[in-house]
């Protein structure tokens, strides 16, 4: 992964204004706006409830003496905390909204909407098992994922949670998840009548793609509707293979995207038995035993897939917005570029798109 790339991923942040909701307010009169607010900057690659160490203090003296499962919520969605907070503000704010307005609640968790939360010790092992599972992917095992001693593991988790890049490099480089071949640079580097498509080393990269599908059209991002329901959004949780291009070419975002939506766009050439498989939930990835080996990782793959069953094909749908740690790419640029400079900490690639059909279809 390039460094420069890498450092932007990483440095990445949102502005938040966080509102205090009424319902926790327990004193009188109400205090003023100063101590029911609070602005913060939030890493695109942590997770919200992870800045709790910041709410807590700061709307401690309106609270009540007891409190539930910080959660929060953004124009009445409950938000889920297990996806990373950048992709949260990617799907959730067609237009960007800076700062994001947001809702936090210290007691009456949606426990019918999300599902339970302990605090860092369910978002670190959410992380842990989607590492392990990403492991899987790339290597076909998660063994080095699993012998990392505890000091690494903890290194590890504590570089994410605080956002230093060079103590996390130190410690992933001993994962040996390596990258796929960058076909660009090889297609550069050759020269006569050298092929390319065997310059370049295959990969599978783990993608998570979050798909908004609506029938209204629209021009301008600001006009695009609202989402207010998860059931509203298909969350698609398989790998990519890289493929080859025909004619040579180089196996782009746009390859990428219809391999993982054969049912808008039917490409038997991308397509294969594998691909055709639509992701309910990574809600089973909470528990440290849920991936303890090889094959336990491999029944996360397995379990987080299931057959699409629309039989549908809408040839005509079209992608409105494809967006990636806050950048909208060209859906011409090569995958493995995408995939080797775009990537979360977990090692999953986020990919966030708007997708225009004829009827609204949710994929479900």
């Amino acid at each position: 992964m390039d460094m420069e790339a890498q450092r932007y991923v990483w440095d990445g942040a949102i502005p938040l204004q966080i509102h205090l909701h009424e319902s926790d307010v327990a004193t009188l009169p109400a205090p003023p706006p100063a101590l029911v607010n609070l602005y913060i900057l939030a890493p695109r690659i942590g997770y919200l409830p992870l800045l709790a160490s910041h709410l807590k203090p700061h709307f401690s003296s309106a609270l009540p003496p007891r409190l539930d499962t910080i959660w929060f919520e953004y124009k009445g969605l409950p938000l889920k905390w297990y996806i990373p907070t950048g992709v949260l503000f990617d799907l959730l704010c067609a237009e960007p909204e800076r700062p994001w307005n947001l809702t936090v609640h210290f007691t009456g968790y949606p426990g019918n909407i999300l599902i339970p939360c302990e605090g860092e010790d369910s978002v670190k092992w959410s992380f842990i098992n989607s590492l392990k599972e990403a492991a899987y992917i790339i290597n076909g095992n998660c063994k080095n994922v699993m012998n990392m001693s505890q000091p690494d593991q903890v290194e590890l988790w504590r570089s994410v949670l605080n956002g230093n890049l060079e103590p996390y490099r130190r410690v992933s480089t001993k994962l040996k998840l390596g990258t796929v071949g960058d076909e660009y640079g090889a297609k550069l580097n050759l020269s006569g009548d050298t092929d390319f498509s065997g310059q370049v080393k295959a990969g599978r990269v783990p993608v998570r793609l979050y798909v908004w599908s609506v029938s209204e059209d629209f021009e301008d991002l600001e006009d695009a509707p609202q989402i207010d329901s998860w059931d509203k959004v298909s969350y698609i949780n398989r790998p990519v293979e890289i493929q080859g291009g025909e004619g040579g070419r180089c196996f782009t975002l746009h390859d990428a995207v219809k391999s993982l939506l054969p049912e808008y766009f039917l490409d038997k050439s991308l397509t294969n038995e594998e691909s055709l498989t639509v992701g309910d939930e990574h809600e089973q990835r909470v528990s440290s035993e849920d991936a303890s080996s090889d094959r336990k990782a491999e029944e996360e793959v397995e379990n987080s897939s299931e057959r699409i069953t629309s039989c549908y094909q809408h040839d005509d749908a079209e992608i409105k917005l494809v967006r990636i740690q806050g950048i909208h790419p060209k859906l011409e640029i090569p995958f493995s570029w995408v995939a080797n400079n775009l990537m979360n900490p977990e090692h999953f690639l986020h990919i966030c798109v708007y997708l225009k059909v004829p009827q609204a279809n949710t994929m479900s």
